[in-house]
């Protein structure tokens, strides 16, 4: 899941709601830093944080034992109110792609 090699988008909800290097970031947040570290599910959820004025992307990953793993990058980005609460990344074995939980079909 998440190779890098695969055809990687931005739906329509994340590009309008958040710049495009901090889509970026949750690209390299998933290649350098959660890659080969935790084994990956095909949707990734990501928190975003007001970290002291800059935005902190928060991995979290629960699994059937109600066991939640939390990772927490921190970036340089500014924090406004209006960045969405939740961003997730799903990857369907070909193409992945960074959306708004709003976008999905679970709604």
């Amino acid at each position: 899941m998440f190779e890098s090699n695969h055809a990687r988008y931005a739906s329509y909800g994340t590009v309008a709601a958040l710049p495009d290097n901090m889509i970026d970031a949750i690209w390299q947040i998933i290649d350098h830093d959660l890659q080969g570290l935790f084994p990956l599910d095909n949707l990734l959820t990501f928190k975003l944080h007001n970290h002291q004025g800059t935005t902190t992307f928060e991995y979290v990953q629960s699994d059937d034992n109600q066991m939640t793993l939390r990772a927490g990058f921190d970036t340089e980005f500014g924090y406004t109110p209006e960045l969405p609460e939740t961003v997730l990344a799903y990857d369907d074995g070909d193409s992945q792609i960074i959306l708004l939980p709003s976008e999905t079909n679970d709604r």
